[in-house]
């Protein structure tokens, strides 16, 4: 009996928690929405422990939203379209199959996008991996570059630098910010994207490898567009000395959220000042003037970003004041550009 009494009160509370939201329900989604934004602030401020709070406040709020069936009542959804369609987009990547955060499971994403992501099988050669695998021998893994450059034509070279990132360590090690940039030139008429393959490079003297390449495509259209996709791929150091690079979802370690951080697809690269080498600093204004030139972001119809809204920005006080003249800072327009206020 008191089993009996137990399950008629637990299947009754969704009933319950239903009843109040369709009841009050510009109550209920302010509630929600100062939830999320509170969790968000957090998460922005400290990912590691925010993030996961703020995971936990979206997928609570998708799960009354599919319990009490909201999307599908034409008053609620009518109303909250927005806020619906946010929740609904934004809690993808809670499911266990769906880390990338896109409409189909990380399986399927990766099977068909499998060509368009793939390192070029020149970025694999042996000499070229160990090279770029520590920084003392860096310079080698630059060399083998331009080698092939002296063989390609001048609409196919290919771009690259090494430079410090100024807040991202790799996702198999937080530590570290060194990077090797290749922007490999693609051809958008046959279907060829761009891709720029990003091996994580340790600092001078680590002893530590590390293990990550990342691969953003983008494919321009001629409607002003392009399509963007992602890969993590991670090399695995032999006892004889070989590199072999698998991705990092197939070798079982799972996946981020990457359009979370890249809603402009391929981002700008804003390196560590004095990380990047004099004869090197052009290459840097090329990538960013290729990043310009690809158009508006789209996902191949895997993610609505229009669901998002804007992404934050990465200008610091020194690089708005070189923009809009000494002083800016102390101005109200420089103040409402602080997006953490909110």
């Amino acid at each position: 009996m008191v089993l009996f009494s137990f399950l008629l009160v637990w299947n009754n509370a969704p009933a319950a928690t239903c009843a109040r939201v369709k009841s009050q329900p510009d109550a209920w989604v302010a509630a929600k929405t100062d939830a999320l934004v509170t969790a968000a602030h957090a998460a922005y401020e400290d990912d590691e422990r925010g993030g996961p709070v703020y995971g936990k406040v979206v997928s609570r709020i998708a799960d009354t939203i599919e319990q009490c069936k909201l999307a599908e009542d034409d008053a609620f959804a009518g109303r909250y379209r927005e806020f619906v369609e946010y929740v609904e987009a934004a809690s993808l990547d809670q499911r266990p199959d769906h880390e990338l955060g896109f409409k189909v499971s990380d399986r399927q994403y990766f099977e068909e996008t499998r060509a368009l992501v793939q390192i070029p099988e020149f970025l694999t050669d042996q000499g070229f991996l160990r090279s770029v695998s520590r920084y003392e021998t860096l310079e080698r893994a630059k060399s083998f570059l331009r080698q092939l450059n002296s063989a390609r034509p001048p609409d196919d070279q290919l771009v690259f630098f090494s430079y410090k990132s100024r807040h991202l360590g790799t996702p198999d090690n937080d530590a570290s910010y060194g990077r090797l940039l290749v922007v490999v030139p693609g051809d958008a008429g046959r279907g060829v994207p761009d891709k720029w393959v990003q091996f994580g490079v340790p600092d001078p003297g680590a002893r530590a490898r590390v293990r990550n390449v990342s691969v953003v495509s983008t494919l321009a259209g001629e409607d002003g567009t392009s399509n963007v996709y992602f890969k993590d791929f991670y090399r695995t150091y032999r006892r004889d000395g070989s590199i072999t690079i698998k991705g990092r979802w197939e070798l079982g370690y799972g996946d981020d959220n990457c359009a979370q951080c890249h809603k402009s697809g391929v981002l700008p690269v804003f390196p560590v000042d004095g990380s990047v080498r004099a004869d090197e600093r052009r290459a840097v204004e090329t990538v960013n003037e290729r990043f310009r030139s690809y158009g508006w972001p789209r996902f191949a119809g895997y993610l609505d970003e229009t669901k998002f809204g804007p992404g934050l920005g990465s200008a610091n006080v020194d690089e708005r004041e070189r923009r809009f003249g000494s002083g800016f800072g102390a101005t109200t327009v420089a103040r409402s550009m602080t997006c953490t206020a909110c």
